[in-house]
């Protein structure tokens, strides 16, 4: 038996609003109508805080700002926001300018589009102005339920502010992290070429810095390089490491010859870098004279070749254990691949194939057929739609670095 949506959204107890992103009101369901003592017709098509403005008689209504900050975190945030039991009086339909006290329990839910990007809110609310105004038995309603209600509604206040406090908090962090993050991954060469896009994505609740990277280092003789890396972990200290050792292979990079080469260097450095063990990286230089591609791999997931007709070749033939793993040092592996053009060039990190439970290949294969099947777009819809075939465009539970070049 199929389930009707409809018939559940209407029928549920709790009382709901849908939202569309400009805050009017596209549906509603029955619960929500005896709520508010509203019919259909009076809240669809409503924008929301012309349904229901502030009480212009309480000189402290603070309903309307909050919801509307609430609705607009979802917006931003893309995730479920709860607000402190608050006073929101609704206007008597019957009695124009009268308002009527009510006290709601209050979260707002977004519904996303494939894309990730917000389609609906769910305005999910609860009427507790009958808890707030019940009677102990026996006690005639006086000053000793008026002084209870005062009180919690001023806690209710503080915890709104408090709330308010934490979120600016997290925001004015979460600023700090990405400034970071901008700075560590500045690329200057990236700007020189328009068929390279790149997509980052840090783990879910990691302040948007994270231990994987990728550079863009153009070299004298007109070719350039391109590069990827992890760090083991998430967070500020995984940040730092990879700083550091992004900085040393785009400095290798252009001292040496070679990805194999850059890379005995970079593996000999992380050595002395705490936290740098067990990272990994690859590193593609590209001949862009010669249709050459030579490469080198310290641990780290293949490089993909994507041919014009869609077929995709593994760049596996060059890799080595991830840096300073080697008990005993030796010069890694270098590989060289000769292209056509119209050849795309794909390096990541492990965040966007490796799903717990299951096998590397599984992941391999998923990412080859998304890369197939979007071949004929630019490197940036390609990068966006291959990020949105994977389930990975809204947040990921592991790191993504993304680099996607049309050669």
């Amino acid at each position: 038996m199929t389930l009707d949506y409809a018939a559940l959204f209407a029928a549920t107890p709790s009382p709901y609003l849908v939202l569309d992103t400009r805050f009017v009101i596209v549906d509603v369901n029955h619960a929500y109508l005896l709520a508010t003592l509203r019919t259909r017709e009076e809240l669809l098509g409503q924008y929301v805080f012309d349904a229901f403005p502030d009480n212009p008689a309480d000189s402290e209504a603070d309903g309307v700002p909050n919801l509307e900050a609430s609705l607009h975190r979802v917006l931003t945030s893309r995730k479920p926001d709860s607000l402190a039991l608050q006073r929101y009086d609704i206007p008597l339909t019957e009695t124009p300018g009268l308002f009527e006290e009510r006290w709601w329990s209050t979260i707002n839910t977004p519904v996303l589009k494939p894309d990730g990007t917000v389609a609906w809110i769910i305005h999910r609310v609860e009427d507790v102005t009958a808890f707030i105004h019940a009677r102990h038995p026996g006690v005639a309603r006086g000053a000793r339920v008026e002084g209870m209600e005062a009180e919690l509604y001023a806690r209710a206040r503080e915890l709104q502010r408090l709330n308010e406090e934490l979120r600016l908090a997290h925001a004015r962090e979460r600023h700090v992290a990405l400034a970071l993050q901008e700075a560590m991954l500045h690329a200057p060469d990236l700007n020189k070429h328009q068929d390279i896009a790149v997509r980052y994505l840090p783990a879910v609740g990691s302040l948007n810095v994270c231990g994987d990277w990728f550079d863009i280092v153009d070299l004298p003789d007109g070719s350039f390089a391109v590069a990827v890396g992890d760090v083991v972990g998430h967070g500020l200290q995984a940040a730092t490491v990879m700083g550091m050792l992004r900085s040393a292979l785009s400095a290798a990079a252009r001292a040496v010859e070679g990805p194999a080469t850059a890379l005995e260097v970079l593996g000999l450095y992380a050595r002395s870098v705490d936290g740098a063990l067990a990272a990994t990286a690859a590193l593609v230089l590209i001949d862009t004279g010669r249709r050459l591609i030579t490469y080198s791999s310290a641990g780290h997931p293949p490089p993909i070749l994507l041919y014009p007709d869609g077929a995709c070749e593994l760049l596996d033939q060059a890799t080595d254990p991830p840096l300073g793993a080697r008990p005993v040092h030796a010069p890694p592996p270098q590989a060289v691949r000769a292209y056509i053009p119209d050849t795309v060039l794909v390096l990541y990190t492990d965040g966007l194939i490796e799903r717990r439970g299951e096998d590397i290949d599984v992941g391999l294969t998923r990412l080859t057929d998304a890369l197939t099947r979007h071949r004929r777009l630019g490197p940036g819809r390609l990068a966006d739609a291959v990020l949105a075939q994977l389930d990975v465009s809204g947040g990921a539970r592991d790191d993504i670095a993304l680099v996607i070049v049309r050669l």
